[in-house]
């Protein structure tokens, strides 16, 4: 894991990142990428190509292989900065701050991006590092494929999350989606504090308006799927539900059970902490009809 990530990216050289998207273009086909398939696709000498190498393995942005044969990848520290790289390119990031956020499936950094250098938030998805039974079992993005490498699922729930960022905003309180590369997504900052960690004055309202918003996400044909405390965040205008790599549609055969599940873990919060008693088969009928 790599804590100073402006700092190394702003000494990465173009040759270097261009060896570097080499070896994640080449691990479609190998465990381990070959160096002579490294030259043939970036077209450099062969000596000056392991000069790159031996630079960016001392920098712990590839790993080294040679029991077989010399082969190289990546991890997610160069994926971080190739994601980051491309959002630099069109603009969407001018700056990178600090991290703002880490767990088993995700890094947040905060960041400044566009004409006006406004704030955002970058998203950095984490699910590779799972082995891959278990995340054929948890991610139904991932489908059959003859090669997974420990980049692609991560780079598919971007994919996906990005894709329900763009469908729900702004019909539903969602961060705004702003660009997507790789496993990264760049958005916007959600407002407020996280619900798990605020006491609220007026908890029946503010628990009205979470479930106004699963009403309108189902409406739009999204079920969120993972939805706590922990991914709402309240603000004085409302709330605003984050983290969206996990949603269904309502055609999915299990969606009734898993929007149930939602709810559920909604109304035992506010039950539990504001003893707030809702009758959960009147609020799933509101929502599906």
């Amino acid at each position: 894991m790599l804590e100073n990530i402006p700092e190394i990216f702003l000494s990465i050289t173009n040759k270097e990142f261009r060896v570097l998207i080499a070896i994640e273009n080449q691990m479609k086909f190998h465990e381990w990428v070959p160096i002579e398939e490294i030259v043939n696709f970036t077209t450099f000498d062969r000596k000056e190509v392991e000069y790159i190498l031996s630079n960016l393995a001392q920098r712990k942005l590839i790993h080294r292989n040679v029991q077989a044969y010399e082969g190289y990848r990546i991890y997610f520290e160069a994926y971080d900065l190739l994601a980051l790289n491309a959002f630099v390119k069109r603009g969407s990031v001018n700056a990178l701050g600090e991290i703002i956020g880490r767990g088993k499936e995700s890094e947040v950094y905060e960041a400044t991006g566009g004409l006006i250098d406004r704030h955002v938030i970058i998203k950095l998805h984490r699910e590779g590092k799972m082995s891959f039974r278990h995340v054929r079992t948890k991610r139904e993005t991932i489908g059959e494929r003859r090669h997974l490498s420990w980049l692609y699922a991560a780079r598919l729930a971007a994919k996906k999350e990005y894709d329900a960022l763009v469908a729900l905003y702004p019909k539903v309180s969602v961060p705004e989606p702003i660009d997507h590369n790789r496993h990264g997504i760049v958005m916007s900052k959600a407002t407020g504090q996280q619900l798990a960690h605020t006491r609220l004055d007026e908890p029946d309202w503010y628990l009205d308006e979470i479930l106004r918003q699963v009403k309108n996400a189902y409406g739009l044909g999204i079920i969120h799927c993972d939805l706590s405390e922990f991914n709402i965040f309240v603000n004085p205008a409302g709330c605003e539900i984050i983290d969206w790599p996990q949603f269904i549609k309502p055609t999915h055969p299990n969606a009734k059970e898993l929007l149930r599940r939602d709810i559920d873990n909604v109304l035992s919060y506010f039950n539990r902490k504001y003893r707030i008693k809702r009758d959960i088969g009147e609020i799933i009928n509101n929502i599906i009809t």
